[in-house]
């Protein structure tokens, strides 16, 4: 049975790994490390203000597909309200724009469901 520094390229063994590649696997370890960085220094809510964003966008695209993916459009929809919803305030200034995003899909989900009879 062989472990994991065994193989090449793997935890401590790196002398079979082609320089070139060694050079590339170090600078994406410093880039990560600089994304973690960045990451660390953005506000939280804004963090996850983004998040949200991207699961109401979610929601729209199967939403707007056609036929309407109404599985997967609940889903989202389901996620941004729990998001919303739970966190309430504590999202920040765009709490009140993202609320009224949710009950936007909400309504347009209705209705789009309703129009499939």
């Amino acid at each position: 049975m062989s472990s994991e520094s065994d193989v090449p390229g793997i935890a401590g063994d790196r002398s079979e790994i082609d320089p070139d590649i060694e050079r590339q696997m170090a600078e994406a370890e410093v880039a990560i490390a600089e994304a973690r960085q960045r990451l660390a220094e953005v506000p939280a809510e804004v963090v996850v203000t983004n998040h949200v964003m991207g699961l109401y966008e979610l929601a729209a695209i199967h939403l707007s597909s056609i036929p309407p993916d109404f599985h997967a459009a609940s889903l989202a929809i389901d996620a941004v309200g729990v998001l919303v919803d739970g966190l309430g305030e504590r999202l920040g200034d765009e709490y009140t724009t993202l609320r009224d995003a949710l009950g936007n899909i909400r309504i347009a989900f209705v209705n789009l469901k309703g129009q499939q009879g």
